[in-house]
């Protein structure tokens, strides 16, 4: 099922990227498009770990360097059935982490040095236990490749944008409006798949720390610390394309802007751990 849901998410994202090629250069922009969603889907599936981590600054840290942090994680590894992932630690001050990797046998998690400061050890191990979550369940390559796509879908709008401003629409069964429409619309298509890719999954990562720590109200006090910072310290390299990939929204939303979050609601995730340190039934997601 999830190599379908895979295949299915390439699919539309290609068609997507084809639509952005062929508003930019007609017939022969969606034909180059192809190509390059060939060239991405490839590249993603091997790469795209690489290409989050240089995104966002991450350096691998050993044993020697970090060795608390090792054994933390290798205990938690050890309770998740999962092979010890590489450990990354960006240079943010905000507190949020985030895991990557094709497969759990390369599997990748990042931490902030905000994250490390801010928060204790239980909730930094709650954390790190909602990313193994994610490499657990399989959910990082399909991250991992949505953050690819966004961000090229990112890349042709704005060379549309600024082609449909300045230089015109050579394509003549189209024209500079529907162009600019559809500059405005395939990026936001692109961010509906993000969510739908991310809001469940975070739910299931966040059942997932809760079994592997034994503690859910960790988690929930480190998301509250989080949201917490957040408003104040957002993340410096943060972007659109990768937010999903977050723990925690690294954008600060209010009112509307709620609606189209990657993520689901901070309270909503936490009403969910306390339910279940509490012994009920957490409600659907």
């Amino acid at each position: 099922m999830r190599n379908v849901k895979t295949l299915a998410l390439l699919a539309t994202l290609t068609a997507l990227l084809m639509w952005g090629g062929q508003l930019l250069g007609g017939n022969a922009g969606m034909a180059l498009a192809l190509v390059f969603a060939g060239v991405m889907n490839i590249g993603a599936y091997w790469f795209s770990d690489r290409i989050v981590l240089r995104m966002h600054q991450a350096r691998e840290v050993t044993e020697y360097e970090a060795p608390e942090l090792h054994r933390m994680v290798h205990d938690l590894a050890m309770r998740a059935g999962l092979p010890m992932p590489r450990l990354f630690i960006m240079p943010e001050g905000a507190p949020n982490a985030f895991a990557t990797g094709r497969d759990p046998k390369h599997g990748v998690v990042a931490v902030t040095e905000g994250l490390l400061r801010v928060l204790d050890r239980r909730e930094t191990a709650a954390v790190i236990a909602h990313e193994l979550g994610h490499i657990k369940n399989r959910d990082t390559l399909i991250m991992a490749i949505a953050a690819t796509f966004a961000g090229a879908m990112s890349m042709i709008a704005n060379a549309a944008l600024w082609g449909s401003l300045f230089g015109g629409h050579d394509d003549e069964d189209g024209s500079p409006a529907a162009s600019l429409l559809g500059v405005m619309v395939a990026p936001f298509a692109a961010m509906l798949v993000q969510m739908s890719i991310s809001r469940t999954r975070e739910f299931g990562a966040d059942e997932a720390a809760a079994r592997y720590t034994g503690e859910p109200l960790a988690l929930a006090s480190a998301l509250r610390k989080i949201e917490a910072y957040s408003e104040y310290a957002p993340m410096q390299a943060a972007t659109p394309a990768t937010a999903h990939l977050f723990i925690h929204n690294p954008f600060t939303l209010r009112g509307v802007a709620t609606l189209f979050s990657t993520h689901p609601s901070t309270d909503a995730r936490i009403e969910r751990l306390e339910a279940m340190a509490s012994g009920r039934r957490p409600v659907a997601a």
